[in-house]
């Protein structure tokens, strides 16, 4: 039974990835994640100086997976780090 459970977990949270966001793409840039929790990009560039905001830094620029914002706002939990 637990088995099921799980996969009913795992399937909520693949709905909640494609329903949340959806018209924005998987990887955001740091003007996206301002747009999105209305915040400045100043703010942004805070929370991702802090590490309360996971992102790739390609180039010069930040990229914030979708998953890491969800698991910020605390829709999804925190992507597995150990992979």
């Amino acid at each position: 039974m637990s088995n099921k459970k799980d996969d009913n977990s795992e399937m909520r949270r693949d709905d909640l990835y494609h329903i949340i966001f959806k018209n924005y793409p998987d990887v955001l840039n740091v003007r996206q994640v301002s747009e999105i929790l209305d915040l400045s990009t100043k703010t942004v560039y805070k929370l991702i100086r802090g590490k309360q905001l996971s992102c790739l830094k390609v180039g010069r620029e930040f990229r914030i997976p979708k998953v890491s914002l969800m698991s910020f706002l605390k829709i999804l939990p925190p992507p597995d780090s150990t992979g």
